[in-house]
């Protein structure tokens, strides 16, 4: 990893916002789900959700720009649990819907815990997110339309969010544990070597203060050794960080002071 990459993404680091997150229920269309996640990460957003009824996978590579390396998808069973999660971790639930208890989305407090519902984009939000969400808010609009898309709507709302965020300091401070910045300084510094470990269920070694791997000559012959007793369909087999078993939900109690 060169020194610029390493601070790139420690700066990234730094910034991210775990107790901020979009939830897509039902967003199904490529260009929408990758704009989302696209924007999510410009944000600063650290992880972000969806639901889903089919067993069907989205975002193959090369989408979003590889924004998917950086934003975590955690992918829900259902609404009600998805939504039963935000609030016990203290998250305020914002629907996107046209109702009457809708307000302008400019007038929502987003340096709160803030998770984003965002619906599919032909039947919009299901009656459960609606009825769990504690506000349900809209983007003003004065011409012929009557929504916008799913993605731009969301993109509004979410850099929305970003400008309450930096005029109150959120993004002064990080706020990640150390263990996620590790992983992800260690996966997008040493992706070679961040595969290998997955294929051979090695831990990933530590870093120096540089973002060097700091591991002796044993350990890159140990790992190497690992990988060439693996079976052909474990080599090859695809390799997505972007859906490991990692746990980032927001935990307020391992932000970094």
């Amino acid at each position: 990893m060169t020194p610029e990459r390493f601070q790139r993404i420690t700066d990234l680091l730094n910034k991210r916002q775990p107790d901020l997150t979009v939830c897509m229920e039902q967003v199904h269309k490529t260009h929408n789900l990758s704009a989302i996640i696209r924007t999510a990460d410009a944000i600063g957003i650290h992880n972000i959700h969806a639901i889903y009824t089919t067993e069907s996978r989205w975002l193959s590579g090369g989408r979003a720009s590889g924004s998917q390396k950086w934003v975590k998808v955690v992918e829900q069973p259902d609404t009600q649990t998805a939504i039963t999660e935000f609030k016990q971790q203290g998250m305020q639930v914002l629907a996107t819907n046209l109702s009457d208890r809708a307000v302008d989305f400019r007038k929502i407090d987003y340096t709160k815990p803030t998770a984003l519902i965002l619906g599919q984009e032909r039947d919009g939000i299901s009656e459960t997110a609606l009825e769990m969400a504690d506000h349900h808010v809209v983007v003003p609009m004065y011409g012929m339309v009557e929504s916008l898309n799913v993605s731009v709507a969301g993109a509004l709302i979410m850099y929305e969010a970003q400008r309450q965020r930096l005029a109150a300091g959120l993004y002064d401070s990080p706020k990640i544990s150390e263990e996620i910045r590790h992983q992800m300084l260690f996966e997008g510094g040493h992706p070679i070597y961040a595969e290998l470990c997955v294929r051979t269920k090695t831990p990933y070694p530590p870093l120096d203060e540089f973002g060097q791997i700091a591991a002796d000559r044993s350990w890159y012959q140990a790992i190497k050794d690992k990988y060439n007793k693996l079976p052909a369909d474990s080599k090859s087999r695809r390799v997505d960080f972007t859906h490991t078993n990692q746990q980032f939900e927001l935990n307020p109690n391992s932000f970094a002071d």
